[in-house]
């Protein structure tokens, strides 16, 4: 009976498919591009069709932003390199932001007085105007790199607290008391149990606050207009000749750099439910 019901086992085993975390599904590739071609559709009929022939410099056509914004060797070397500007601040204040969420949030997990003490503040801390707080960090850092770093950070930082410390206080209660039980101590409760059960929902958190740090340093740079020029800076200098091609390549490129970052997150994302999905099988 019981070789039975061991063999029977083995079978199922044998046959559940076994799960990729790179798969994807044909509907996520095709929809997002059947998005992106009824956008640029819609897009060629307003600048073609709808806009008043004096006022197609508002929004230029699909085909005139690629000629002048990326075809043009002068601008594109100028927008490429103010973004990679951009992106360096960004991921220096994001890499940041990660590590004080973590730690504040693991913190914040292994005692009641510490989760009163500091959640307030990180709550104050996200409904800062930020528009009103960068010219004070230029008067008292300077205007330079760190500053912008500074900025990222401020911006970034909430949703890594927020989605890290749910995650720690969502173990179920049972696999509380099964590690009671054995006997663990503080440490491995948060090393073996917290973190692993809580990595979804930090991940969740680093979605979020990657595209905030994209835009955090484009708020730096449109406000910091001494040192190396960022994206934000240049944004600010095409409004002003209305270069609306170069504009519109500055902002789509930054559109598409915090999408990079999600993507990464999404893919890192993918692979720890994976690995869940495994261990829990076994």
């Amino acid at each position: 009976m019981t070789a039975v019901a061991v063999a029977g086992v083995g079978e199922t085993a044998a046959r559940s498919p076994r799960r990729w975390p790179f798969r994807m599904s044909p509907i996520r590739v095709f929809a997002p591009v059947v998005v992106f071609v009824a956008v640029l559709a819609s897009w060629s009929l307003v600048s073609h069709v709808l806009l008043d022939p004096q006022s197609r410099f508002l929004l230029p056509a699909p085909e005139q932003v690629v000629a002048k914004g990326l075809l043009d060797p002068m601008a594109r070397s100028t927008i490429v390199t103010a973004l990679w500007s951009t992106v360096q601040v960004a991921l220096v204040g994001l890499i940041i932001a990660i590590v004080l969420g973590v730690a504040f949030a693991v913190i914040m997990s292994q005692a009641r007085w510490a989760e009163y003490s500091l959640y307030p503040y990180a709550v104050v801390l996200q409904t800062i105007p930020i528009l009103a707080v960068v010219p004070l960090f230029g008067f008292w850092f300077g205007y330079e790199f760190s500053s912008r770093v500074i900025v990222c950070v401020m911006v970034s930082l909430f949703p890594v607290i927020t989605n890290t410390l749910f995650g720690l206080k969502s173990v179920a209660p049972a696999e509380h008391d099964l590690f009671t039980l054995h006997g663990a101590g503080r440490g491995q409760r948060l090393l073996k149990l917290q973190l692993p059960s809580a990595l979804p929902a930090m991940i969740s958190g680093f979605k979020i606050s990657g595209g905030m740090a994209i835009i955090g340093s484009i708020v730096a740079d449109f406000f910091f207009r001494q040192g190396e020029p960022g994206i934000g800076r240049m944004i600010d200098v095409y409004r002003q000749q209305l270069a609306t091609e170069e504009l519109l390549t500055a902002l789509l490129l930054s559109s598409l750099v915090g999408l990079i970052l999600f993507w990464l997150f999404d893919f890192l994302a993918r692979r720890v439910d994976h690995a869940h999905g495994l261990r829990r099988d076994a």
